[in-house]
């Protein structure tokens, strides 16, 4: 069963990944964005490690509301709104619950990105973080591996699309060729999952 202190080690360990890999998502970014995709999600998630350490948050919904707050309430852009409404939903999803096993994380995980859908009005294929996000909730049942696995594959896999949401959008056949940043970054946090479920 995972508690509150695994999804406080999982935001921990996606804040650690997106400051190693801040220039290159915000390389991936300048391609086909603003060219802030890395530093704003390191200054969002320096922000949710810090309201982590100064609140405690003693069920694992609790830590994933904070989160998506402070991501809103931080980060620029699209980024900020759509990974808050991720965390923010899954966390309403899971409840008052003080541990929830992977099949309820699934479920609840699954109901942050159709608000991630929703919200964005993207589907996958479209070229978006959605492209590793639905994947990795597919795979979960198999374990954090197989969503760390699916959640990069469907990244990789975002490289020969043409965007057709976001930002990207906007370059028309220019997109295609360079992977989305986003969901480079979606891979991230899915592979933080498993970092986190090691310990």
């Amino acid at each position: 069963m995972l508690d509150a202190d695994f999804f406080r080690r999982w935001m921990a360990a996606t804040a650690a990944s997106v400051h190693r890999e801040a220039d290159r998502l915000t390389a991936l970014d300048s391609a086909i964005g603003d060219a802030d995709h890395g530093s704003n999600l390191q200054r969002g998630f320096t922000a949710v490690r810090s309201a982590l350490e100064k609140e405690a948050q003693d069920t694992p919904g609790a830590v994933l509301t904070l989160a998506g707050r402070q991501l809103i309430s931080t980060v620029g852009g699209a980024s900020g709104p759509l990974y808050g409404t991720l965390l923010r939903r899954t966390g309403k999803a899971l409840g008052d619950a003080a541990e929830v096993s992977t099949e309820q994380l699934a479920e609840a995980l699954r109901a942050g990105v159709d608000g991630v859908m929703a919200l964005g009005g993207a589907a996958p294929g479209d070229k978006t973080m959605i492209d590793a996000l639905a994947p990795a909730v597919d795979a979960l049942a198999d374990g954090f591996a197989a969503a760390r696995a699916a959640a990069e594959e469907g990244a990789v896999a975002t490289t020969p699309l043409q965007a057709r949401k976001g930002r990207a959008s906007y370059l028309g056949e220019r997109s295609i060729g360079h992977q989305d940043p986003g969901a480079t970054s979606s891979a991230l946090l899915i592979a933080a999952l498993e970092e986190a479920a090691e310990g």
